[in-house]
């Protein structure tokens, strides 16, 4: 705690409002979000091949919903924590957790592509368990839950509790912006114990079913927590770039300090070692009990490009970030924590890249990353999609103030200090 508490300014405060120059960008980046989305996933589809294509398009749209579902967390955990340091960050971690509303539109074109020719997900193919010679026992206990029908209910009620959480949260903060209510406050420190474990089977089994059953007989129990893992470390830096932006731009320049940066930091630098963790154990049992149901879908990974990606995750998404974030003198100081926030952004989408691409290539023809044709689609495609985003995220930021004005715990977090 501090014993220099900054006073409050009127809920009115230009800083609370979004900068102007920002303002500006909603709409340039909306449009150039959605012609480059498209323009990338044509590529990818007419460059490459239509599976391709709809692989570029799920690694764009996993990438930022990883980081929406992430931020829902955030704000989840902090109020079950009844946390005071955060509250002034909290608010652009809603703005992130709101785009789950958009994201679940565009994730229509996904459930669409089930046209019973195995487009993208190779069990959507009739013929796919005996071209392979898939024990027809196995199979059919797994087309008990890999089913076009079954996987758009589940999908539908995946989107609608995450949507729902996001919904309510954001919707009760705001309310608190105008009545300064403390027992809205309650309110979500009461719901955020049952949220937080509905999250967590949510985000499970839709890490199972949008990702893990791209390969239809691969099996680990910890794929859950391992894309949780990348989405909740990719979100505390997508708060930590965005608020640095903001403020960039005359925004909560007083509110927010080098000891809430600290603290993202901490955070941060936390949950690289988690990812790290979940990444090696997850590899490590798999190669230890050397099943071949398992062992395959990291085979692949070893195999011509997709070993250097391998190579790259280890050292360019653990071990760099890993060292560059540990000194309290890097964390305290907020332009070295954006940049290195920016930079694990980029990993985390080498990430989701990594798992989704190896399994675009349902005839084994060695495609690997498409050529120069895919590796373009890709990026164009995911640029596309964070334009989209931020572009999203900035028009609702232009309607809303910044910062939770009248939270209770607004004082607390104003004058927070670390030991």
């Amino acid at each position: 705690m501090s014993d220099h508490a900054i006073q409050s300014k009127p809920a009115d405060d230009p800083a609370f409002q979004l900068p102007s120059l920002l303002q500006g960008l909603t709409f340039p980046l909306i449009i150039a979000g959605v012609l480059a989305l498209i323009a990338g996933a044509a590529l990818g589809h007419f460059g490459v091949n239509p599976t391709f294509g709809m692989s570029v398009y799920l690694t764009s749209v996993m990438y930022v919903l990883t980081i929406a579902i992430g931020a829902l967390f955030f704000v989840l955990i902090q109020h079950l924590c009844k946390a005071g340091w955060s509250v002034v960050v909290r608010r652009v971690a809603e703005l992130m957790m709101v785009m789950i509303i958009p994201l679940a539109v565009l994730f229509i074109p996904i459930l669409v592509s089930f046209t019973g020719e195995g487009v993208l997900y190779k069990w959507d193919d009739p013929g796919y368990a005996a071209a392979t010679g898939i024990d027809t026992t196995v199979w059919g206990e797994k087309s008990r839950w890999l089913t076009p029908g079954w996987f758009i209910v589940r999908t539908v009620l995946y989107f609608a509790i995450w949507g729902g959480l996001a919904v309510w949260y954001f919707r009760r903060s705001r309310t608190q912006d105008e009545t300064g209510e403390r027992t809205l406050t309650e309110s979500m420190q009461g719901a955020a114990g049952p949220a937080i474990i509905a999250f967590a089977f949510v985000t499970s089994f839709a890490a199972f079913d949008w990702l893990m059953s791209l390969a239809p007989m691969w099996f680990s129990t910890m794929f859950g927590v391992y894309i949780f893992t990348g989405g909740i470390l990719s979100a505390h830096c997508a708060i930590a770039l965005f608020t640095y932006l903001l403020q960039r731009q005359g925004a909560l320049r007083d509110e927010v300090t080098k000891e809430h940066y600290h603290d993202l930091g901490k955070l941060i630098f936390g949950f690289i070692c988690f990812w790290g963790y979940i990444s090696f154990s997850q590899y490590m049992l798999i190669w230890y009990g050397n099943i071949p149901e398992e062992t395959h879908w990291f085979y692949e990974r070893s195999q011509g490009p997709f070993l250097s990606i391998s190579a790259i995750l280890i050292v360019a998404h653990w071990a760099v970030p890993f060292l560059a974030i540990m000194s309290r003198h890097v964390r305290r100081r907020p332009a070295l924590v954006a940049i290195i926030a920016a930079y694990i952004l980029v990993m985390h989408f080498i990430d989701i890249y990594w798992v989704v691409i190896p399994e675009a290539d349902h005839a084994h023809e060695g495609l690997g990353v498409g050529g120069a044709v895919g590796v373009l689609a890709s990026l164009v495609c995911v640029l596309g999609m964070v334009m989209l985003m931020v572009g999203l995220m900035l028009k609702v930021a232009g309607n809303t103030r910044l910062i939770a004005v009248r939270d209770p715990r607004l004082q607390e977090s104003l004058a927070f200090h670390n030991i």
